[in-house]
């Protein structure tokens, strides 16, 4: 017999789980498919980010951050400490414990919602009709008005390095690590790779990351690139540009990575390699060909700007679809689009999503970076503020980064925020909110900030924007 729903939804990682909620909220019957077990072989919710990705890195980097800033730093404001230790099994099974308690949450929030959850694999074929193969072997048949794929994406594999599970892991095996590798390789310095790297080298790996891109962090303003290699190299994190890893061998407990550079051919041995050369979107078994539901040439679900696929009825949100994979950007897409079917109106700025790299010092941005104003011809002004003139930053005794704003030239408008330095995943949300409201420079200059805080760093980059800042030699640059 064949269950009829106003909503199906295919995944319950941010996107899916938030679709559908909100799709409860709004008085459609709602249902949510997931596939996810935990260790135990139970079913758990929130797919990548909450299990092994957002949450459990989030977790580790608090931890080791806090770990070498009490070793390192605190004997400089005066707090004194001998014989400090790391105890790694008790800082994953803290990890662990946030993941727990989360997954449960989010499973209380579909309970109380009145979702209808069904743990197991979704195939979904032609008029919306849904198969799902539950984890018991039983099956079930789901129709619905409308469906919402969220199944999210998984680690890229490169045929160089596959994975043993234990010397050679993916980002998921690097939060499991029971104890600290003395010399630790990670494939990848992006995002993951930097965190990941970040993590152990503060809790006293050798860490060397090897990237295939002859440019660092190519997706951010260079200026705040530039800056974050610096404080990397500092760090003692040995970042390797122009290297292409061509094979890989493990022995014992040790695996040989062999790349190639512009000098050639060499080989770095490791006690644990890391492969995080990015994700791909996941859609194994998911669609019939009869779905109705394209595929473009990079394995992403097609839509178009509303989230809604070639079939009709059929949107999908999230990794799986264009556009940077991250979770914040999942979660508006899928509220957006259940409320479309609810027959409201709303929009998704893609403009406005922000993007944050969480190391230390944490790397922060929304909107144009400058390299891509100076390629389109764009005309722009330019405003920064460095963290080494905040009172709040030198309290803190924490003075790393500078705040940026690019505005238009002859409006005004802000196109872009880029920032580095501490807890700029926090303050880049005043950034977005200024461009969501197509705020010009001068409006964050008049807006009153409290003080002393690090956000005054904002305002005092928005009046340097024409040249009006207080606290700094005012250098107003025009491009």
């Amino acid at each position: 017999m064949t269950k009829k729903f106003d909503v199906i939804v295919i995944g319950a990682g941010p996107a899916g789980y938030h679709a559908a909620i909100r799709a409860a909220q709004l008085g459609l019957n709602a249902a949510c498919i997931d596939k996810w077990v935990n260790k135990q072989g139970n079913p758990i919710y929130g797919g990548t980010c909450l299990n092994v990705g957002c949450i459990p890195s989030k977790s580790l980097l608090d931890t080791s951050h806090k770990y070498i800033e009490a070793k390192e730093d605190f004997g400089a404001i005066g707090i004194k400490s001998k014989g400090l230790d790391i105890d790694v099994p008790a800082m994953i099974a803290h990890k662990d414990d946030i993941v727990e308690s989360l997954t449960k949450g989010i499973a209380g929030l579909m309970k109380s919602n009145g979702v209808t959850t069904y743990d197991g694999n979704a195939h979904l074929g032609a008029g919306r009709v849904v198969d799902v193969t539950l984890h018991d072997g039983s099956t079930e048949t789901l129709e619905a008005d409308s469906v919402v794929i969220a199944t999210g994406s998984v680690s890229v594999e490169i045929p160089s390095c596959p994975l043993t599970g234990e010397i050679i892991v993916d980002s998921t095996g690097a939060l499991q690590f029971q104890s600290v590798p003395k010399r630790l390789g990670i494939i990848g310095a992006g995002a993951i790779g930097l965190e990941l790297g970040s993590v152990w080298n503060r809790l006293g790996s050798e860490v060397v990351v090897l990237e295939a891109l002859e440019e660092f962090l190519p997706m951010a303003d260079q200026q705040v690139a530039r800056e974050a290699a610096k404080q990397f190299k500092k760090q003692a994190m040995d970042i390797r540009l122009g290297t292409k890893v061509t094979g890989s061998s493990v022995k014992g407990k040790k695996v040989t990575v062999t790349y190639t550079d512009m000098e050639g051919e060499k080989n770095e041995a490791f006690d644990r390699l890391i492969v995080a050369v990015g994700r791909k979107p996941y859609t194994e078994n998911l669609l019939a060909p009869d779905s109705g539901v394209d595929l473009d040439e990079r394995g992403f679900i097609y839509v178009n700007d509303l989230c809604l696929t070639n079939a009709p009825g059929v949107y999908a949100v999230g990794d799986v679809v264009r556009g940077p994979m991250l979770a914040h950007k999942g979660m508006e897409e899928g509220i957006m689009v259940v409320e479309r079917i609810a027959g409201q109106k709303p929009l998704l700025d893609y403009d406005c999503i922000p993007s944050v790299i969480y190391t230390h010092p944490e790397v922060a941005w929304v909107g144009k970076t400058e390299q891509e104003l100076k390629s389109s011809g764009d005309s722009y002004n330019v405003g920064s503020f460095p963290m080494a003139a905040s009172g709040r930053a030198m309290a803190a005794n924490d003075t790393t980064g500078f705040i940026k704003i690019l505005a238009d030239d002859k409006t005004d408008r802000i196109l872009g925020v880029h920032m580095i330095g501490a807890h700029v995943s926090e303050l880049i949300a005043e950034g977005v909110i200024a461009m969501e409201f197509g705020s010009c420079a001068e409006d964050l200059g008049l807006t009153m900030f409290a003080h002393p805080t690090l956000s005054e760093g904002l305002h005092e980059a928005a009046l340097a924007v024409s040249g009006h800042a207080i606290h700094i030699a005012n250098r107003k640059r025009k491009k």
